[in-house]
């Protein structure tokens, strides 16, 4: 049976190892009492309280957020909720660009192009419009799923170039956004929360 499974560990170790960060990265996550303070009000109170500090703090936990897999919109209507539409827009563009390019190399020095590595004709076929149009897929990407952490890993573990990767995250997160903040300033006002 081990002998069996030992090819299949060797060709998926560094997607395995990407996994058992992933549930490491959780666990110690759950268990420091982080996840305590990912919620919209202890995010907003960073924000509103400390100028410069609260946008570092705001920064770190987007960025860890999304390596856990938490959705960047928690952090999006703490900064609309905290900042105003235009402020919260820019300070989350910042933190989910810087967000999903750390997420890129971390994952990518991890996991490598990993999912090349795995069977499947749907896949295949992703991988190879990928590779033709890097730049503009991953802004249709962004487009439709902005920083969505199983976004960030696919890419990073599809063997994408950095640069297209970038770009196209830098370009594609703006209109979502933009929108996303407009959303939440227009239900903050009608919760009368602002």
């Amino acid at each position: 049976m081990i002998k069996q499974l030992m090819p299949f560990l060797r060709r998926h170790q560094r997607l395995l190892g990407v996994l058992l960060f992933l549930a490491v990265l959780a666990l110690v996550f759950s268990l420091s009492g982080l996840r305590g303070h990912l919620n919209l009000a202890y995010v907003r109170e960073q924000l509103e309280g400390h100028p410069v500090q609260g946008f570092f703090i705001f920064l770190l936990l987007f960025v860890l957020g999304n390596l856990v897999q938490i959705p960047g919109w928690l952090f999006l209507a703490a900064a609309v909720l905290a900042l105003g539409q235009g402020m919260g827009c820019v300070v989350t563009y910042v933190a989910a660009c810087v967000s999903c390019v750390l997420t890129f190399l971390l994952v990518r020095w991890l996991g490598g192009d990993a999912l090349r590595a795995l069977p499947g004709r749907w896949l295949l076929k992703t991988l190879e419009q990928l590779d033709a149009h890097p730049l503009r897929s991953t802004f249709i990407a962004r487009v439709l799923f902005q920083t969505l952490p199983a976004l960030n890993y696919a890419l990073a573990m599809s063997g994408m170039r950095f640069r297209a990767y970038c770009l196209g995250t830098m370009l594609g997160l703006i209109l979502p956004l933009m929108a996303y903040c407009y959303f939440f300033e227009h239900l903050a006002r009608l919760m009368h929360l602002r």
